[in-house]
């Protein structure tokens, strides 16, 4: 995959030819339970660019610990396609930041997981609405080699049309009274290539996006994704050459009924989120 081939990751989905089956859903009244979902092409792009899984965080904050894990002496394995691949392990979690976003990942594949992971994150972000922070992101997680291509596209994408189909003003800016809600929790991680040089991993991903607040006409939605990131090790860490998206797999859906858009808003400001290392 090319460099170029990043904008088909941000946009492809949409136009997969997939179908979903909608159920009938209870509580038609209340915007979050009965609205009808925004039409998939307009909502693919958002899937990458933006249920946290408790077990990821506390394997996450298990490792910050102070006494070393039983399985410390041997700390990880090139191997990919671990029988145990959530088992915590004795590699503590990267501790140095650039910016917002964390750097500094070891030279390993528990290392490439840790970086698909994070940059998962940021690039799902509300950050990336943002001409300014978008830049500061993407020049800190891709490959140099790539860097000015992938903004050209990605300036592009973040359209006038793009911002106004999630509610948002032609520059990025959220109406008052509202939340902007972006966000990509990463599930769980798979290295399916490995070199000294080089790493593939796969990243399984839920996703949020929407406006929140009482009377939004976009309300936040979820959506489930896998992450296909091929990473290259350069200036001394892991930085992503190029990406690929693909939907699901996808759970069914549970019994728990759709919160109440006051009740979104105030889990989006009062949540903060997570840095995931293996």
């Amino acid at each position: 995959m090319s460099p170029g081939d990043e904008h088909d990751s941000f946009g492809g989905v949409g136009g997969s030819g997939q179908t979903r089956t909608r159920l009938p859903e209870g509580n038609s009244g209340d915007v979050y339970g009965g609205a009808r979902r925004p039409v998939r092409s307009s909502r693919s792009l958002l899937t990458v660019v933006g249920v946290v899984v408790l077990l990821v965080a506390a394997i996450a904050f298990a490792n910050r610990g102070d006494t070393p894990p039983a399985d410390a002496s041997n700390p990880r394995s090139t191997t990919p396609g671990r029988t145990s691949p959530t088992t915590p392990t004795g590699t503590r979690p990267v501790t140095t930041k650039t910016g917002t976003i964390p750097t500094g990942y070891s030279h390993d594949d528990q290392g490439a997981q840790s970086a698909a992971a994070n940059y998962a994150v940021a690039l799902g972000s509300a950050e990336m609405f943002q001409d300014g922070s978008r830049e500061n992101i993407v020049r800190t997680i891709y490959a140099p080699a790539v860097v000015d291509g992938l903004l050209k596209q990605l300036d592009a994408s973040y359209s006038a049309g793009l911002m106004n189909s999630v509610g948002l003003d032609a520059n990025g800016n959220v109406p008052s009274g509202f939340s902007f809600v972006s966000r990509t929790i990463p599930v769980g991680t798979k290295v399916t290539d490995y070199t000294d040089g080089s790493a593939t991993v796969e990243v399984w991903c839920t996703g949020l996006v929407g406006l929140a607040g009482e009377g939004s006409t976009k309300p936040v939605t979820s959506s489930w994704f896998t992450l296909t990131q091929k990473l290259t090790w350069t200036g001394n860490d892991w930085r992503i050459s190029s990406s690929g998206q693909s939907e699901g797999p996808t759970p069914v859906s549970g019994d728990n009924r759709a919160s109440l858009a006051d009740d979104i808003a105030k889990a989006v400001d009062g949540y903060g989120g997570f840095t995931y290392a293996r």
